[in-house]
């Protein structure tokens, strides 16, 4: 786009910000206009500030979010540095079947949050496997409990936190041009003074991303919250909401209102964000780039350990658990005369919705995987590389707005757009409303993390392309998409996964004709059927796993190779 007619550039832009705009803020507007609402459901609106005082005045508000900014804060605090070193070993450094614990990484992120939380649960009960062990053995006297404040933050990091985190950061290390660490080699820096004074400075686009990224999701976090949480009082701002939403009647205009608050959040984070990305240059990737690793000497297979290990805490052992916990007669109860059973797999497998929900979910997560990368790779290459007067601003503060509404507000808000909106109403009730759901609701991380990708690349290598004859078309997906596959790939994985794991922004747009595997399984729990939910979450593990190794081959294959 560097050398597009700024009046063509300036066109795009708009028409980006009119499309976007209006899936985005016309929901959106609809949630603040309905927090008004005071009328009960299926009666005239009266409209009226009473659902405002009311949400503010009422008890357990400012305790929730005060839960909610700890919870957010502890978690944070302890998976940033940790993603930031490993995705640096891994990336930057020679480590034994490195690729594998990369993958391994991947696989955590994969897995379920209901089954990472599943699997815990049986762990770290009170009455769980790791306290009956240590009162057997040892005669100490039920040390764990999951259902505390400290459960919470653990089972945050252990589903999906840090592997998110290194996911992310790997190729952005790995593409690094070698020359940029080597200068500082050759100043006399050592190893960990050129990791803090060249390289983390230079990943400064994709580690503010990162860190936004985390920290916006403060509010969006629900399914740990309520297993964990509630059952000892504990109430975050997503939880707050739903039970303000589940109450008879329905308090909804006091839940939208809550939910409105969260744009507060956005107001923060934009501007640093956007100020810490565009106040330098932090181009990484030229068209002499030099990726290579780095020898560990005697720290290789030190290394190697505490990543593996790592690994095993965030895949081999939730997924040991909530496997062993799908056979079992009665969920967490070894002491029974038989605990072990087929019956369950069964039971949930012969189940009617079974199938339909299977077929559902393949159909959302695929279409989603391909084509939310393209569309959202064109926005982000709009958004770094457009030379225009207006627009590019408005544009990026769009991006960012899906990811500080709640998910269950969220679906609350598409589903009045396409119950109120005639042109939708045709496609209500069908698939394409939850495929929609779905793209919007991954669109700041698709976008920021392809952003930071094309930060990374220098404009010589598209002025290059145009001055030997290629368009902008031709130069974009011969030249530019080939260079962050490996990001596109990640990016289209993640949507996969979303996909096969999306519950509170779809479950108000959802019908018994639509439910996926994973609103099935949040079904099974809500019921009090354990064992039965754990069948679905380890069938849709087995799914995203499937599809990681798959997404993982063809990344090997793709993208900037590091000399080794």
């Amino acid at each position: 786009m560097s050398r597009t007619r700024p009046s063509a550039a300036q066109f795009v832009v708009l028409l980006l910000i009119a499309v976007i705009g209006f899936f985005v803020v016309y929901p959106l507007a609809l949630i603040v206009i309905n927090s008004f609402n005071v009328a009960g459901p299926g009666q005239a609106p009266v409209y009226s500030a009473r659902a405002w005082a009311q949400a503010w005045q009422g008890p357990g508000l400012g305790q929730a979010l005060w839960n909610t900014v700890a919870v957010g804060v502890c978690y944070q605090a302890v998976s940033f540095p940790i993603g930031i070193l490993l995705a640096w070993l891994l990336g930057r450094n020679k480590v034994p079947f490195g690729r594998a614990l990369e993958f391994g990484f991947w696989l955590s992120y994969f897995l379920p949050p209901l089954s990472a939380t599943l699997g815990w649960m049986l762990l770290l009960d009170p009455r769980g496997v790791l306290n009956n062990f240590l009162a057997s053995t040892f005669h100490v006297t039920g040390p764990f409990n999951i259902y505390s404040f400290a459960g919470i933050v653990w089972v945050h990091l252990m589903a999906r936190d840090i592997s998110e985190k290194v996911i992310l950061l790997t190729p952005a290390f790995r593409n690094m041009d070698a020359a940029l660490e080597e200068a500082g080699y050759t100043s006399g820096a050592d190893r960990w003074r050129t990791l803090l004074r060249v390289t983390l400075p230079i990943m400064t686009p994709a580690l503010v991303i990162v860190f936004f990224l985390g920290f916006v999701r403060l509010f969006e976090s629900f399914e740990i919250e309520l297993l964990l949480g509630v059952p000892f009082g504990f109430y975050v701002f997503s939880t707050k909401i739903v039970d303000l939403a589940q109450q008879v009647p329905p308090l909804l205009g006091q839940a939208t209102a809550l939910g409105s608050v969260t744009l507060v959040l956005l107001l923060i984070a934009m501007p640093v964000q956007r100020w810490l990305t565009t106040r330098r240059s932090y181009t990484t990737v030229t068209g002499r780039i030099q990726p290579a690793m780095m020898d560990l000497g005697r720290w290789t297979w030190p290394v190697f350990a505490l990543i593996a290990a790592v690994v095993g805490l965030l895949v081999v052992v939730p997924l040991a658990s909530v496997i062993a916990g799908s056979f079992m007669t009665r969920f967490g109860f070894f002491s029974l005369a038989h605990p072990w059973t087929l019956g369950n797999w069964q039971r949930t497998l012969s189940t009617p919705a079974f199938d339909q929900s299977l077929f559902n979910t393949f159909e959302i997560a695929i279409v989603s995987a391909v084509v939310a990368p393209i569309v959202f790779s064109v926005v982000a290459y709009v958004l770094v590389r457009a030379r225009v007067a207006w627009g590019r601003g408005v544009l990026d503060f769009l991006l960012w707005l899906p990811s500080v509404i709640p998910g269950a507000l969220a679906g609350l808000g598409l589903l009045w757009m396409f119950v109120g909106t005639p042109i939708f109403r045709p496609i209500y009730g069908t698939i394409w409303v939850l495929v929609i759901a779905v793209i919007l609701n991954g669109m700041t991380l698709s976008t920021q993390t392809l952003k930071a990708a094309f930060l990374q690349l220098r404009g010589d290598l598209e002025e290059s392309a145009r001055m030997s004859g290629a368009g902008w078309l031709r130069t974009y997906f011969q030249i530019v998409l080939p260079l962050i596959a490996p990001t596109l790939i990640v990016v289209a994985a993640i949507k996969f996964m979303y996909a096969a794991n999306a519950t509170s922004n779809i479950i108000l747009l959802a019908t018994s004709d639509t439910r996926t595997l994973s609103l099935l399984a949040l079904g099974f729990v809500a019921d009090g059927q354990r064992e039965a939910a754990t069948v679905i979450t380890v069938v849709i593990t087995a799914i995203t796993t499937v599809m990681a190794i798959l997404v993982r081959t063809l990344g090997l294959n793709v993208g900037l190779r590091p000399s080794r």
